[in-house]
């Protein structure tokens, strides 16, 4: 389900960006579902094992290469980079609906065929862990640091000799970002409040088609 979410994430940045009028990432044959395409030797593999092992196995951060694009080649730069920026945690969010809806188709077929409960169960499962990694996917790319999508509608919003000094700040904003993950627990957690709240909400909606396998799934 992550592979997925984060895969379908960039897939949407780089169509947004061909739909802005940037053939970047189609030149270059990263609009693909080809996981093997997204996968960066430091942000996907060294520095997420680096993180587990001096955590000693309790944070891990990482990430897929970014898909390329060139704002210049957008038809209105302003617009484009925020439609392309907001263009990920979008597909999220419909992922996150999507992830639920087949929750419920699945809930009614196994309420309709009861031997069939065993196996449907894990397929509920999959779906609230989409639900789950697709809201936290969301709300963790709108923080506002540097280079998150977020960042790209923040400049907009601040002045223009403030937006120049928030936009180079970006060049440590991996730095920062692990800083947050190590020490900044209370904020994280005020920070995706909102998005655990909305999944919660989903999952209430849900509750009428959860089969009886689902929690021996989930633990």
């Amino acid at each position: 389900m992550l592979l997925f979410s984060v895969i379908a994430h960039e897939y949407a940045h780089g169509y947004a960006a061909l739909k802005q009028g940037d053939t970047t990432a189609l030149m270059l044959g990263r609009l693909t579902w080809n996981p093997i395409k997204h996968i960066d030797p430091f942000m996907t593999v060294i520095l997420p094992a680096m993180m587990f092992v001096v955590s000693h196995g309790t944070m891990m951060f990482g990430g897929a290469k970014p898909v390329p694009v060139n704002p210049r080649n957008y038809r209105s730069f302003k617009r484009g980079d925020i439609i392309v920026s907001l263009a990920g945690v979008f597909v999220n969010l419909l992922l996150a609906l999507a992830s639920m809806l087949v929750f419920v188709l699945v809930g009614m077929l196994g309420h309709a065929a009861p031997g069939l409960n065993p196996s449907l169960g894990v397929v509920q499962a999959m779906m609230v862990v989409g639900l789950r990694l697709n809201l936290l996917l969301i709300a963790f790319n709108l923080i506002p640091i540097p280079p998150l999508d977020g960042s790209h509608v923040m400049k907009y919003l601040l002045p223009p000799a403030l937006s120049l000094r928030y936009q180079e700040f970006g060049r440590y904003g991996i730095v920062i970002l692990i800083l947050l993950l190590s020490f900044g627990s209370k904020f994280l957690d005020f920070w995706m409040k909102p998005a655990m709240s909305f999944g919660s909400l989903l999952m209430a909606w849900t509750y009428p088609f959860q089969l009886p396998t689902l929690r021996q799934w989930l633990g």
